[in-house]
C-alpha cells in the first residue's frame, strides 16, 4: 500500500518537475528577444506571444495549491492584456492601472516562489532555479516600474543621444536599465533624472545586493544542516551496530 501511494504521489508530482528550470529558460529567452519588442513585423508579434507563454508558464509553475490558482489567474489577466495590446507609452488611466495590476502579478509570483524556496529544508537543483527565477523576475518587475514612472512623468529618464538612436526610452531600455541597476553593472547611455526614478533605482540596487547575500547565506546554512543530519544518522547507525 505504501509503494502504491508513493508511486501515485510521484506520478502526481511529475507534471511539476523542473518547472522552475523551464521558467528560467523562458525568462532568459525573453531577454534575448527583447530588442524585437519595439520592431514591426514578425518579431514584434512573436515577442508578444512569447510574453503570454511566459505568463501562463509562470501561473503553472506557482500553482502549488488550488487556493492560489484563482488569485494568480485574476492578476495574470491584466498582465496578458498589457503584453498583447498596450504599448509602453500608451497614455491614459486604463493602461496605467493595467501596468499596476501587472506589477502586482509580478510581486505575487516573486512572493510565492520566495516562500517556496526558503521553506525548503534541503536545497536541490529546482531550488536553485527557483532562486534564479526570482532574481530575473525582480529585474523585469522594476523594469515595469520604470516604464510606469516614464508614462506618468515623461522625461524621468534621459537617453544620451551619442549612445542611442532614439530620444524616448522604449520597452527594452527600461529592462536594460533595470538589470544594469540590479547587477550593479550600470547602464551606459541611460540615466534616471527624476527624483522618483533615482529613488527607485537606489532601492533596486540595495535589494539586488541584499537578495544575493540572503540567498547565499540561506543555501550555506541549508547545506550545513543537511550535512549535520547525515552525520547524526551515521553516528546512530554506528551505535546500533
Amino acid at each position: 500500500m505504501s509503494k502504491e501511494s508513493s508511486g501515485a504521489a510521484g506520478v502526481a508530482y511529475l507534471p511539476f518537475a523542473g518547472r522552475f528550470a523551464l521558467l528560467f529558460f523562458f525568462l532568459l529567452s525573453s531577454i534575448v528577444f527583447y530588442p524585437s519588442a519595439e520592431s514591426s513585423g514578425l518579431g514584434y508579434y512573436g515577442f508578444r506571444i512569447l510574453g503570454v507563454i511566459i505568463i501562463l508558464l509562470t501561473v503553472w509553475a506557482v500553482t502549488f495549491s488550488r487556493g492560489l490558482l484563482l488569485l494568480v489567474l485574476v492578476l495574470a489577466v491584466p498582465s496578458i492584456v498589457q503584453h498583447l495590446f498596450f504599448h509602453p507609452h500608451t497614455p491614459g488611466l486604463l493602461p496605467f492601472l493595467n501596468r499596476l495590476l501587472s506589477l502586482a502579478f509580478d510581486l505575487l509570483i516573486i512572493s510565492i516562489i520566495s516562500w517556496h524556496i526558503f521553506q525548503t529544508e534541503r536545497p536541490n537543483a529546482e531550488t536553485i532555479f527557483g532562486a534564479l527565477c526570482i532574481y530575473l523576475l525582480l529585474g523585469f518587475a522594476f523594469g515595469s516600474v520604470y516604464s510606469a514612472i516614464e508614462n506618468r512623468r515623461p522625461g524621468a529618464f534621459y537617453l544620451a543621444p551619442t549612445l542611442n538612436s532614439h530620444p524616448v526610452p522604449d520597452r527594452f531600455d527600461f529592462v536594460y536599465f533595470s538589470f544594469g541597476t540590479l547587477t550593479e553593472l550600470g547602464s551606459p547611455g541611460m540615466t534616471a533624472v527624476a527624483p522618483v526614478a533615482r529613488s527607485v533605482s537606489l532601492l533596486e540596487a540595495i535589494l539586488g545586493v541584499m537578495y544575493l547575500a540572503v540567498l547565499i547565506s540561506r543555501l550555506i546554512s541549508a547545506y550545513r544542516s543537511a550535512e549535520t543530519v547525515e552525520e547524526v544518522k551515521e553516528v546512530l547507525e554506528e551505535t546500533r551496530r
